[in-house]
């Protein structure tokens, strides 16, 4: 077995322990659609994006775009259980580059990525009729494996040089919080403030997001959306070689 397989074996035997924690990685963001994108459907309707487009299509972007951020921030900290049991220290030690490991846990988030997706997308179509634009599904496949992998790339640098459970948890919130509701992913930007427009088209979140509701319901600037996907990838390019430069400091 080589190292990616390895890592991405022990990744699914740790998961597969806590059968209530996998069914909250799949089913948390379809929950999300369907309690907040009903409630709010209900209340406001068609957002002024055009003819046919309710919020419950507008939102499965966002929600898709908090799949990939909560998976990324629950399986960096597992670096941080890895750390209290000694397991991580001793895995430095296996004959694998540091990238292989980043990779091999980051292929397992793929996965659930992926599973995570199709569960959403397939269940909000048939629940709550979303009208997909199948045509660009591909888009969105990819879209989901780079949101997925940049954002754990990303907090992993935060779990690595971080020692303390409890700062890490004060990061991870705050950024949440920031990342968020400074984004497109809840609402469209168009009506806001210039100063809250200018916040969000600089958050790796919004850069996301905007490529999934494009690929999801066609809705989109094409110019536009190919600067922020060069962006995404720089951000994700940028944020694993600081990981595996985090890792390699390790020991």
């Amino acid at each position: 077995m080589g190292p990616l397989a390895a890592v991405v074996y022990r990744e699914i035997k740790i998961r597969s322990t806590n059968m209530t924690f996998m069914f909250f990685d799949l089913f948390y963001p379809l929950l999300y659609l369907l309690m907040f994108g009903v409630g709010v459907n209900a209340a406001l309707g068609t957002p002024s994006l055009g003819a046919g487009i309710d919020y419950n299509s507008f939102f499965l972007a966002g929600v898709l775009g908090m799949a990939s951020f909560g998976i990324a921030t629950t399986s960096s900290w597992s670096f941080f259980l890895d750390r209290d049991n000694g397991i991580f220290y001793e895995m430095l030690t296996y004959p694998m580059r540091r990238s292989e490991y980043l990779l091999g846990k980051v292929l397992f988030n793929i996965c659930i990525g992926i599973v995570q997706a199709v569960i959403t997308i397939a269940l909000g179509c048939l629940l709550l009729k979303i009208h997909l634009q199948w045509r660009l599904l591909p888009i969105l496949t990819v879209g989901v494996i780079g949101g997925t992998a940049g954002w754990f790339f990303f907090y992993s640098i935060f779990a690595l040089r971080i020692r303390r459970n409890d700062v890490f948890n004060s990061v991870v919130n705050v950024s949440y919080f920031v990342f968020l509701f400074a984004s497109s992913m809840f609402y469209p930007l168009a009506p806001l403030p210039k100063w809250f427009r200018v916040t969000a088209l600089a958050n790796p979140i919004t850069w996301e997001v905007d490529l999934f509701r494009y690929s999801s319901i066609g809705v989109g600037v094409p110019r536009q959306l190919v600067l922020e996907t060069i962006a995404f990838v720089l951000f994700a390019l940028a944020s694993f070689a600081y990981a595996v430069r985090s890792l390699r400091e390790q020991g």
